[in-house]
């Protein structure tokens, strides 16, 4: 039988280190390229766009549907990248809360 006082122990620790990583992670940057790094895309792991940067040779009129998609490349190789990162900051963050069988916290 699981001691209840010893489970809310485990849910209010587990609770800190989310807070921990989730501060962490709004802190922690990641870089999305696309077009062999003409453009990146510079967001935290929280998903906040900090920095553009596209390589001058896009900045042509007759390039502008390929910097648009480039643009929207590196962004979602970005937010990939940083959903890998969360994921796994989450799972560390969230291990060893020894729940009754059955039992699962939402994420």
């Amino acid at each position: 039988m699981v001691n209840i006082n010893e489970l809310v122990a485990q849910a209010q620790a587990m609770q800190n280190k989310v807070k921990i990583a989730q501060a962490e992670l709004a802190k922690q940057e990641v870089v999305g390229e696309a077009g062999n790094g003409l453009v990146k895309m510079t967001i935290t792991c929280t998903k906040e766009t900090r920095k553009c940067e596209i390589d001058p040779s896009l900045l042509k009129a007759e390039e502008k549907e390929n910097l648009e998609d480039l643009i929207v490349a590196a962004m979602n190789n970005a937010k990939e990248m940083a959903d890998e990162i969360a994921t796994a900051t989450m799972e560390e963050a969230t291990s060893g809360l020894q729940l009754p069988e059955g039992v699962n916290l939402p994420m």
